[in-house]
């Protein structure tokens, strides 16, 4: 371990920065550290007495990055029908901004959702993972439910996973699955890697399937839970990693 540029005798102990970044409590972290769970800038670091400073390092327990910056923070929000995907709207409309008040730090949205899409939005101050999270590079999944028009068969699914070509080019489902279907209307789930404008609602169109009511219920690792319209909550420094993680960061 004599490599490892990360001691700081001034800095914190790692079993506390981990402890702080809520991977589990104290005793728990020096466990992980001892059995050689946890890396520091890529190396493994199995002594209870290194001090790092936070700023300076990238840390993984498992092979999971750690969060420990404080001063970012990522608020998970369920949506409300009705409520435009902006921080403020000139016209009046419902906007995001009603959400954010009681969080000093200036939060801007990572993608966008239509006005009449609910579910999971995700908001930060994050701009490196808010761009990472939005490249279509790294292919984060965003999983959907939507309630469309008409029965719904595999054949439907099966081209909705071969892709379709739009008129602001091609397109593919990663994933498609019949949630429940009747003759005048079905519930699909699907998992998409791209987010541009309507593109769930499009697909469908497309198929003859319009759609009724969409709900995203998952963000790559982010799932709305028992967040209700119109609900939020600060994601832990161990969710954020894990966004981290799946946006190649």
């Amino acid at each position: 371990m004599g490599d490892l540029e990360i001691y700081r005798p001034e800095g914190v102990r790692l079993q506390k920065v981990l402890a702080q970044a809520g991977v589990g409590s104290r005793r728990r972290c020096e466990d992980l550290i001892a059995a050689g769970k946890v890396t520091v800038n890529g190396k493994v670091v199995d002594q209870l007495g290194v001090r790092i400073n936070p700023d300076e390092c990238v840390i993984e327990v498992e092979g999971k990055r750690v969060s420990v910056d404080t001063h970012l923070i990522t608020v998970v929000l369920n949506k409300p029908k009705g409520v435009v995907s902006t921080m403020s709207d000139p016209e009046g409309r419902p906007s995001l901004e009603q959400y954010v008040t009681e969080f000093p730090e200036r939060l801007f949205h990572v993608g966008r959702l239509d006005a009449d899409t609910t579910g999971v939005l995700l908001l930060t101050n994050n701009g490196d993972l808010a761009n990472a999270l939005a490249h279509p590079t790294y292919g984060v999944s965003k999983v959907y439910v939507a309630e469309v028009r008409g029965r719904v068969n595999k054949s439907i699914c099966t081209t909705l996973r071969q892709g379709l070509e739009l008129d602001d080019g091609p397109v593919r489902a990663v994933e498609c699955r019949i949630l429940a279907a009747a003759d005048d209307h079905s519930l699909v789930e699907v998992v998409m890697h791209e987010g541009r404008n309507r593109i769930v609602r499009r697909m469908f169109d497309a198929v003859g399937h319009p759609v009724m009511d969409l709900v995203r219920t998952k963000f790559g690792p982010i799932s709305l839970g028992t967040l209700q319209p119109g609900e939020h909550r600060q994601l832990s420094n161990a969710e954020v990693g894990l966004l981290q993680q799946e946006s190649g960061l």
